[in-house]
């Protein structure tokens, strides 16, 4: 695959997978709107695993409590922040898991693969987004989050296997729903991708490693850490400028995207 393409890919990843316009639907109007060769879905998932990468690298201090939390979790206990954050967790990806399951053993996954789906998504959750965000309580810390909210964040991450909904845009709506103020809901919501990219990039990157090559390897590393970059240089902005500005100006960009889409798809 062509060097350029590699590089856009990962930055298309790295920049998008943690702002709430949809990494998943930009990955996919890639090929569609350039006319490049689709990059295929073990590039998708190394795009993925950087950005994996990034967000434990950003939320370290998090996500060593979470991992200190599981052994006392694996012995029947959530009494302590950490084993309380790793079941929440583990509550809050169980609904995708299984919704993900059916999609892509159905091959209904890639039905849903179509610019018309993307612009509606991006159009209508975009809206979405934006009601929660203005209407939306902030009373509500990250050391909030229990059970019951875990759980409704889990049904709300399961709309993100539609293409185009975005899961940090849609489980940060739900989090500005229930009451959380944006930081934090943006905080929650990027710890909830790590167990949730981890079980699609083996679920994905298990079917797609058998067939690869040296050379699809290569750049499957290169995207990797290209993306990791990326996305750590987006994290950082956009946890910077929730102190000081909403989810509008993400909202605008999917409206006006979705709408574009909409378009190009019932003209063609």
């Amino acid at each position: 695959m062509p060097l350029f393409q590699l590089i856009l890919v990962a930055l298309i990843q790295g920049i998008t997978e943690f702002l709430p316009i949809s990494s998943s639907g930009h990955l996919i109007l890639l090929p569609a709107l350039t006319g490049l060769q689709d990059q295929g879905q073990l590039i998708d998932v190394a795009a993925h695993i950087g950005t994996l990468i990034a967000v434990v690298v950003f939320f370290w201090s998090d996500v060593r409590i979470g991992l200190g939390g599981v052994p006392r979790l694996l012995s029947g206990r959530a009494d302590t922040a950490g084993s309380r954050l790793a079941l929440g967790l583990l509550v809050a990806t169980i609904p995708t898991i299984i919704l993900g399951a059916v999609l892509h053993f159905t091959g209904l996954s890639s039905a849903l693969r179509s610019m018309t789906v993307i612009g509606w998504t991006m159009l209508g959750f975009g809206l979405v987004l934006y009601v929660a965000d203005q209407k939306g309580r902030t009373g509500k810390t990250a050391c909030d989050w229990g059970m019951k909210d875990a759980l409704i964040m889990g049904l709300w991450q399961m709309l993100a296997l539609i293409p185009g909904t975005s899961r940090s845009g849609i489980t940060i709506t739900g989090a500005r729903q229930l009451g959380y103020n944006r930081t934090d809901s943006a905080r929650i919501s990027m710890l909830m991708s790590i167990p949730t990219i981890i079980a699609s990039g083996l679920l994905l990157g298990s079917e797609m490693a058998v067939d690869a090559n040296a050379a699809v390897i290569r750049d499957a590393a290169l995207v990797a850490l290209l993306s990791m970059l990326s996305a750590l240089v987006a994290l950082s902005l956009m946890m910077r400028l929730l102190r000081r500005v909403s989810f509008t100006p993400y909202v605008i960009y999917r409206v006006i995207l979705g709408v574009v889409l909409l378009s190009i798809a019932y003209s063609s």
